[in-house]
């Protein structure tokens, strides 16, 4: 590993608000494409899934959404629980950051495709009586539609507008279905 990431990766740690946040902008650029360190680094950040500090809980399940496509053993199919936990945070901007790369994961392979789509669909039916629940389906439908540009498999299209046809409340389903509005 380059010494550059593995400064940027230690950044993550700190305490430092601005220093954390630059090295997590540095580290997601990198994590863009695939690289060769993603088990150094796999098992602490499936730990700070559970670390007391939300920040860190965000930085872990943003950097290893994007490091799903640096995971041959599909490691990721035993520890998307975990992931998939983070997503009902008690600090809701946590899970937010969380549900917006979730979706990453689904564009890996066909298992992981399949993993996504029914857990946030499950997630989507689920988080109906939770504080912020339309900002979640918002989240989700956003999510499904980024997985579908990226595979471009018409299952996961199809359960999307399942999912938007699901919402009773006219206001949310239109404003769901603008998400989809050129499909």
């Amino acid at each position: 590993m380059k010494r550059i990431i593995r400064t940027n990766l230690d950044s993550l740690l700190t305490q430092d608000g601005d220093r954390r946040y630059k090295a997590l902008i540095y580290v997601l650029k990198v994590t863009d494409n695939r690289v060769d360190w993603a088990y150094d680094v796999w098992d602490q950040l499936v730990e700070n899934l559970r670390h007391q500090d939300n920040h860190q809980r965000a930085i872990a399940a943003q950097v290893l959404c994007n490091l799903a496509k640096s995971d041959p053993g599909k490691r990721m199919l035993k520890d998307f629980d975990a992931l998939l936990a983070v997503t009902r945070d008690e600090r809701f901007v946590t899970a937010r950051h969380t549900l917006q790369a979730i979706w990453k994961i689904g564009a890996t392979g066909n298992k992981q495709q399949k993993m996504v789509v029914d857990r946030l669909a499950g997630r989507f039916n689920d988080c109906v009586a939770e504080k912020n629940s339309t900002l979640i389906r918002y989240d989700i439908i956003q999510g499904l539609r980024n997985l579908y540009d990226a595979v471009k498999d018409e299952k996961v299209r199809e359960v999307a507008l399942e999912l938007i046809e699901s919402e009773e409340d006219l206001k949310y389903r239109k404003k769901y279905a603008g998400v989809w509005k050129d499909r």
